[in-house]
């Protein structure tokens, strides 16, 4: 039988002490690597956070603009009267009506003064209202 027995060399715990060190430097490296990948990833779910909230609210206030509008040219058919109506168009900033030829604009001049401007033809009286200055005074009342 052979027994074996270990002594305290010097070199074997060197050894040891520079394993342990590169184990340790090893774990911190990680440690710190790890936080900076979480810090990245709670970043970009941050961005993701705020870009979703922008286009929400991009939303929100795209439905408040549709219902402005759609109750202004709602409330303009009501003064001219429905049934004198013909056509009613958006483009760009202003509603295009067009209207027969005998109807009554008064209500709908008094309401709109300079921001609608009348054209009457001999088949019919096209009647354009600028949206802008409409929906500007709605918009800031809404809110």
């Amino acid at each position: 039988m052979i027994v074996a027995v270990k002594t305290n060399n010097k070199k074997r715990l060197l050894i040891k002490l520079a394993s342990a060190v590169a184990v340790a430097i090893m774990f911190i490296a990680y440690y710190f690597h790890m936080s900076n990948e979480f810090a990245i990833q709670q970043q970009k779910e941050q961005e993701q956070k705020l870009k979703a909230i922008e286009i929400d609210n991009k939303k929100a206030m795209q439905n408040k603009l549709e219902r402005i509008i759609y109750r202004e040219v709602e409330t303009a058919v009501d003064l001219i009267g429905q049934r004198n109506i013909q056509d009613v168009k958006i483009i760009s900033d202003r509603v295009l009506i067009v209207a027969d030829v005998g109807t009554n604009l008064d209500a709908l001049k008094v309401r709109y003064g300079s921001t609608a401007l009348i054209k009457n033809d001999l088949k019919d009286v096209k009647i354009a209202i600028d949206l802008k200055y409409v929906v500007e005074s709605k918009f800031d009342d809404a809110e």
